[in-house]
């Protein structure tokens, strides 16, 4: 409870009322530590006013705020009063001390070496919840004359207004910290998620670099953010966002931490570098420009960089996956092109020659001829060869006649129907899109033709503004699209369909084979001619 002072007077009531309103309403604890002084030496007419905060086990003063003194009479006072003497009564004995005149008490140490004169003194005890937060001390009331009663009641209402207010301040400001706090570590959670995310929907590597550098700019509020990957013997900066110096795009350094500092224009006080760990192995640095370089904002980074590490390493891995599969898809079409020459090809020519070498020998006009149709046959093989590698409908017509001319060789040439259903629009599709779709028909009808003896094949492909759907069904005995060694060229196209993130099922019983496409469409892609 604040006390009521007997001895003031209605205006002095009325200005410590004011006070008390000032500081209670003042959230700012410096603010309040500033104000109280003022307040104090103005109520009781005091030249000096000065308030020691304890340390936290109140057994000396941790804190020394003073008002009257000037600068240059405290730098050469030195070392701030640490609670002896008179000062360290009030430590000892929390209540209120007035003395008429400071250097005959006997607990008195004196002044050191430039202090000003000081010879009445009032003292009154900070108490807070019941326990001791400081002291407020105040010195030569003006006029010379001692502090009286009613200065040392003003000064302990002042004091109990000082303490709801320095507690209030206090309980103000560890909330707002916890909500800074907490309002970082939602940042860090939602920064966290986003990479978390993207390790599951996002397998580009570019796309999840792009993704880190971003969130990471926002969850430290920097200028800019640059991350850095590991590059043979060297880190080479792979990705940037938002303000970075020029030098930093597309840099490659060597060396350690301070090197890396140096190269990319790190500045300490305003940046903040933290390492990509994956399990151990390093694979770059996250780099922070314009930030406030504190220990925070260093956990933070810290902990998103932990996670997109996991991203890039997971990326990483999965772009070496497809690599892989697109190789060892090129690999395997290599081999079947290399055995359809070896096996048709070469052994026509082949036999063409032996009947070309009889035919001179035996001067045989009739044999020649037949070499001829022999040669013409090998001439069309060839151009069946090369269109399977490239259609020149493809690039010349586009899709549609493209694979209509792919549906006429197939009946032609063997003893199946084919029927197609193609809906595609008037202008063309972009050129990954359509080359996908021909080769997964194309890889399905010669699966059902060559492989699965089917007699009846349906090709659909449907194009809509965000997508194309093909569609190949046949009669055939089916196959175990399972198995990896089928040799029915399934790796590729998976690997196609995965390459333009669509989608691709494929189903196969004794009844025949299913093979169902679905293919994204870029709508910027949608507008070439």
């Amino acid at each position: 409870m604040i006390p009521t002072p007997d001895m003031l007077d209605e205006q002095a009531l009325r200005r410590l009322l004011a006070a008390g309103r000032a500081l209670v309403g003042d959230l700012d604890l410096e603010g309040v530590l500033e104000r109280l002084l003022h307040v104090a030496a103005d109520v009781t007419g005091a030249r000096y006013a000065a308030l020691g905060v304890l340390d936290d086990r109140r057994e000396r003063l941790d804190r020394f705020l003073t008002l009257g003194v000037e600068d240059d009479v405290r730098r050469e006072i030195g070392e701030p009063p640490r609670g002896r003497g008179v000062l360290g009564a009030l430590i000892d004995d929390p209540r209120p001390l007035r003395l008429d005149f400071l250097a005959a008490d006997a607990r008195s140490y004196g002044f050191p070496a430039g202090h000003p004169p000081m010879e009445t003194f009032l003292g009154v005890p900070v108490l807070i919840r019941g326990e001791a937060w400081g002291n407020l001390y105040l010195t030569e009331k003006a006029g010379g004359e001692p502090f009286t009663q009613a200065d040392e009641d003003a000064a302990v209402v002042l004091a109990a207004w000082a303490a709801v207010a320095i507690d209030n301040a206090r309980l103000y400001g560890d909330s707002r910290r916890r909500g800074e706090d907490l309002a970082q570590a939602v940042r860090r959670l939602e920064a966290t998620t986003a990479i978390a995310l993207a390790v599951g929907a996002e397998t580009d590597v570019d796309s999840v670099l792009d993704l880190i550098v971003q969130r990471g700019r926002a969850l430290v509020d920097a200028r800019g953010v640059a991350i850095l990957l590991r590059d043979g013997d060297g880190l080479a900066v792979a990705a940037e966002a938002g303000e970075v110096p020029a030098g930093v795009h597309g840099a490659r350094v060597t060396g350690g931490a301070a090197h890396v500092r140096a190269s990319l224009g790190l500045v300490p006080a305003e940046s903040v570098l933290v390492p990509l760990v994956f399990r151990g192995r390093s694979l770059g640095m996250l780099a922070a420009y314009g930030t406030r370089a504190g220990v925070a904002d260093e956990q933070l980074l810290r902990g998103f960089a932990a996670s997109a590490a996991t991203a890039v390493a997971s990326a990483q891995s999965v772009e070496e996956q497809r690599l892989r599969g697109a190789m060892e898809a090129a690999e395997s079409e290599r081999a079947r092109w290399a055995r359809e020459l070896h096996d048709e090809t070469l052994q026509g020519l082949g036999a063409l020659r032996l009947m070309l070498v009889a035919a001179r020998r035996a001067h045989d006009l009739d044999l020649v001829g037949v070499a001829i149709d022999r040669l013409e046959d090998e001439i069309d093989g060839l151009r069946g060869l090369i269109r399977e590698l490239r259609p020149a409908a493809l690039d010349e017509l586009g899709l549609g006649p493209a694979i209509e001319g792919l549906a006429e060789r197939a009946s032609r040439g063997n003893d199946v129907e084919v029927t197609t259903e193609l809906r595609l629009p008037p202008h063309r599709l972009p050129a990954d899109v359509e080359i996908a779709v021909y080769r997964i028909v194309q890889e399905a009808l010669t699966n059902a033709v060559r492989h699965a003896s089917a007699t009846r094949v349906r090709i659909s492909v449907d194009a809509s503004a965000d997508a194309v759907l093909a569609d190949v069904r046949d009669d055939g005995g089916g196959f175990d699209p399972g198995d990896r060694t089928n040799g029915f060229g399934l790796t590729g196209m998976r690997e196609r369909v995965a390459l333009l993130r669509g989608e691709l099922e494929i189903g196969s019983s004794a009844a025949g084979t299913h093979v169902a496409a679905a293919l994204p469409v870029s709508q910027r892609s949608m507008l070439s001619p």
